[in-house]
């Protein structure tokens, strides 16, 4: 944890970031403001203003923190591979700065397609993923990890360098989702990137690799 300090700092600091954005537009948001959409950016979720500003990123903090902790206490981490470390740190904060801000905005009455975004940053996230998964050596908090990956090393760099091109091409079409919105797309795509390395893994298991 002490090796990684500044970067906690500045990663929880970014997190908490969106609270000034709120603060500033205090004045112009209703006393409840929606903090969660369904299809079509459909409203079905509302919160106090209090909760937007301050809640959700301190909620947000509490999960970089975990994500943190259970990632640096890995007895494998060394295995994870800095730049994938990195994802790891940064994930949270940049989920809470494009969300929050994006709430906020709405809240204040501007014009923001929130659906159009999250699916872009869906699709941007799945990408960077899919980049680094080929990378990671076997390991037990980052990555494809089932019985048969943490079982056969041969089997972990096989499902991940599937893995890696599965999450790419899902990030694409998450990214080309935010113009068409549809959550047939992305419930397909979710189904894609996790199903079919967990049923590549376990066929390799039954070939014995």
């Amino acid at each position: 944890m002490k090796k990684h300090r500044k970067t906690i700092i500045i990663t929880s600091i970014v997190t908490l970031m969106p609270i000034i954005a709120g603060l500033l537009l205090w004045d112009r948001m209703p006393d409840r403001v929606i903090t969660h959409w369904g299809s079509d950016n459909v409203p079905d979720g509302w919160s106090s203003k209090s909760f937007a500003v301050f809640g959700i990123p301190a909620m947000l903090l509490a999960i970089q923190f975990l994500m943190i902790f259970i990632t640096l206490n890995d007895p494998k981490k060394k295995n994870i591979g800095d730049r994938m470390l990195d994802m790891v740190f940064w994930i949270i904060p940049l989920t809470s700065l494009v969300a929050c801000l994006s709430t906020y905005g709405i809240a204040a009455g501007y014009d923001i397609n929130i659906g159009f975004v999250m699916n872009l940053l869906v699709g941007v996230i799945f990408i960077i993923i899919g980049i680094f998964l080929p990378s990671i050596k076997q390991n037990y908090t980052v990555g494809i990890r089932l019985p048969w990956t943490l079982h056969s090393e041969e089997n972990w760099n096989r499902t991940s360098r599937l893995s890696g091109r599965l999450w790419v091409a899902g990030g694409i079409c998450m990214i080309v989702n935010s113009y068409f919105q549809s959550e047939v797309l992305l419930f397909a795509v979710i189904i894609i990137i996790t199903v079919i390395p967990a049923v590549y893994s376990y066929l390799l298991f039954k070939k014995n690799i």
